[in-house]
Formats: C-alpha cells, sequence, structure tokens
C-alpha cells in the first residue's frame, strides 16, 4: 500500500452540472399532504422554493472555488482513498487539530472555523491559540466515497484517522467533532493516547438506560429532565430514518442518488428538526448557499447510500468503550441532549459547558462561540 499524501482539487465536470440541471428542470414532487406541514416531513411548498432556488440561483462553481481555496489531498489507508483538508497556520507554535464532521455533514461543516482556527491573529484572537487543521472527508463520505468493503466501525475509522496524522507528521494533537464525528473523536484518543492532547466534542450521543428510575430522574436537574424528555421524543417521532438506513442503506440509494429532489429532502429533513430554533427556517440559520454545498457533496459523489452505511450499519451503539483517560471537553448546545453523567461512563471530562442557543450544527451555526471554546480547553493542555 502507498503512503504517499497527493494534492487534490475539485473540478466536476460541467457534464455533471448539466445532468443535475436537467434533473431538476423535470422534477415529479409529490402532492402535498393535508397541512403540507413538516409533521409529515419536509414540506412540499417548501421544498419546491428550495429546489427552484438551487436551479436557477445557486453557484456550484463559486462553491468549489471556496472549497477549493483550502488545500487539499487524497490517500488512501487500510484500502480505502481518504479525502482530507490540510491547513496550517502561519503560527509556528499551531497545535495540530482533527476535526471529524457527523451525517448528513461533511467537510463544509467547518469552513467558516478554519480561518478562525487557523489564524486567531487575523480574526482578533491570541495568536497563541492557532491551529494546523486536518479535516478529513469520513469514508463513505463525499470525496472519500464510497466505501470498498464492509466494517468501517467507529474504531476502524479512528485508527485510519490516527494513521492519517501520523503520515502528516502530527505526533501530538487534538481531536473535535459533532455527531458521528463525536463518536469518532473520542475513539481516536482510545487508539492512540499517546499522542492525542485532548478531545474537543459537541452533540455527542450518550444514551440513558431504557427504563430510569424514580430515584435517578429525582436526581437530575431540570435541564437533563429536559433533554430527557427530548430524547424519548425523538425516539418516538425522529428514528424512522435511523431503522431505514441502519437496515436497507442500499434500497434507500437507489432514490436518492437518481434524485436530487429526494437528496435534498432526505437531508434538509435533519437540518430542519436539528438547527436550533427548530421552528425556524433552516435557511434562515444557515445560509441557503452553505446548505446547497453540502448537499452537493452527496450528489455528486453519489453516497447517499455509503454514508448511510458506515453511518448507522457498521456503528454498535450499544458498545460500552473503555475510558481512554485523555481530558475531554463537551459544548452542549441547545437543541442538544447530552447528559454528562452519561458520558463520564467511558471519558474523562474536564470542562462542561451548557449553552442556550445553538443547534446540532455547532460549526454552521454557531461558529464563533465552538471557536472560543475550542481555544479555552486546548489553551492548557498545548
Amino acid at each position: 500500500m502507498s503512503n504517499e499524501v497527493i494534492e487534490f482539487r475539485i473540478e466536476i465536470p460541467q457534464q455533471q452540472l448539466d445532468d443535475l440541471r436537467g434533473k431538476l428542470d423535470g422534477a415529479r414532487f409529490p402532492a402535498p399532504l393535508p397541512g403540507d406541514d413538516w409533521d409529515t416531513g419536509v414540506p412540499t411548498a417548501w421544498l419546491r422554493e428550495l429546489v427552484d432556488y438551487w436551479r436557477t440561483e445557486y453557484d456550484w462553481r463559486a462553491a468549489e472555488a471556496e472549497l477549493n481555496a483550502f488545500p487539499q489531498y487524497v490517500t488512501e489507508i487500510d484500502g480505502q482513498r481518504i479525502h482530507f483538508l490540510h491547513v496550517r497556520s502561519p503560527e509556528p507554535n499551531a497545535l495540530p487539530l482533527l476535526l471529524t464532521h457527523g451525517w448528513p455533514g461533511s467537510v463544509v461543516e467547518f469552513l467558516d472555523v478554519i480561518g478562525p482556527l487557523t489564524d486567531p491573529r487575523a480574526h482578533g484572537g491570541d495568536p497563541a491559540d492557532a491551529f494546523h487543521v486536518v479535516i478529513p472527508s469520513v469514508p463513505g463520505f463525499g470525496f472519500s466515497g464510497p466505501v470498498a468493503d464492509s466494517g468501517w466501525t467507529t474504531n476502524r475509522i479512528a485508527k485510519v484517522w490516527a494513521e492519517l496524522m501520523h503520515r502528516l507528521g502530527y505526533e501530538r494533537y487534538g481531536t473535535q467533532g459533532g455527531d458521528m464525528g463525536a463518536g469518532i473523536s473520542p475513539e481516536v484518543g482510545r487508539v492512540a493516547p499517546e499522542h492525542v492532547v485532548g478531545v474537543h466534542l459537541n452533540g455527542a450521543l450518550a444514551f440513558p438506560p431504557q427504563s430510569l428510575s424514580e430515584a435517578e430522574l429525582a436526581s437530575m436537574t431540570e435541564l437533563e429532565r429536559d433533554r430527557i424528555r427530548r430524547i424519548e421524543a425523538f425516539m418516538r417521532e425522529e428514528h424512522g430514518y435511523i431503522a431505514i438506513q441502519s437496515t436497507r442503506p442500499q434500497t434507500l440509494a437507489y432514490g436518492l442518488v437518481d434524485s436530487p429532489v429526494g437528496q435534498l429532502a432526505w437531508i434538509m429533513d435533519k437540518f430542519r428538526e436539528w438547527t436550533y430554533p427548530r421552528a425556524v427556517d433552516p435557511g434562515k440559520i444557515i445560509d441557503r448557499d452553505r446548505l446547497l454545498t453540502n448537499v452537493m457533496l452527496y450528489w455528486l459523489n453519489g453516497t447517499a447510500g455509503s454514508a448511510a452505511y458506515v453511518c448507522y450499519a457498521q456503528s454498535d451503539w450499544s458498545a460500552v468503550n473503555e475510558n481512554s483517560g485523555v481530558p475531554t471537553a463537551m459544548i452542549t448546545f441547545a437543541h442538544d441532549v447530552s447528559i454528562r453523567r452519561y458520558l463520564e461512563t467511558e471519558n474523562t471530562i474536564t470542562r462542561w459547558v451548557d449553552v442556550d442557543r445553538g443547534g446540532h450544527f455547532a460549526a454552521m451555526e454557531e461558529p464563533v462561540l465552538l471557536t472560543a471554546d475550542i481555544r479555552e480547553f486546548f489553551r492548557a493542555l498545548r
């Protein structure tokens, strides 16, 4: 296996963009269900408007240029092509930081934090807080997709990440991630504890026991009890996508890979549910062009099935992990439901921050606040 790291540039053939335009021009929409609101999924009227914007105003070439402004590379690790952004800080003593996205996200999640993290001096910060950032596409996602074999557990991805950092010459670094990235990031600390100085998380999942005793509920704060209620509501009202992706990812993929409208709806359903406040149009919380660029990475690479396969079918959510002992920070934004007592069973929590705003896509919704928390946590670990 070659250890070569090759420069990469996104250059989508015009034919692919013309094909997308043709599909959007000829898209067939279902009749609206009664009420045409979010209770039954993405409303037809809302999606029609976004599709029209995608078709007539969104500029992929501008997004492509924005992505290509950052150095990108590909390499092969464990038989899998890995795509990543690697942006070095101008500060010589910067700490390397490995950032991992989740589903239905991509490397696009982190575009607004790259500058402040790598060059705090230019963004009103302390140059002593600078990072070199490495932002890989998870196997099966974006330009790291599709996957060639099975077995892409969180542990396997973490081993690939550790090898990637070693290949780049980084022997001492931090990790950060949300959603799926919040599962992978601490796992890197478990497979390479001698190299990971700290783990910073947002949107981490740690489910309570299926039946909570009255005594345990009584011992919780009102904030924790609210999160328990919202976990229960999620399992009742939103768990369907997990059931489909974890059992029939290939069947789902036929529709999403062939229909850009279907792919858009599948992803935007989650952006609406998981941004904060929930009742606000997600396009008013996160720039619509940024939302569409994220969708484009799924569409252009045809990775709806492989991303679902890696994210859910290949992970054991019930597994109990060993505590690596690596210092770990957690910032919980208003939408999220992390509860400290359950995360502490597997992680050495040294910093915990609860925030009354922001949603699941922290780097896109609250980049300033997330950046500040990352800086503060790692300040003592450099």
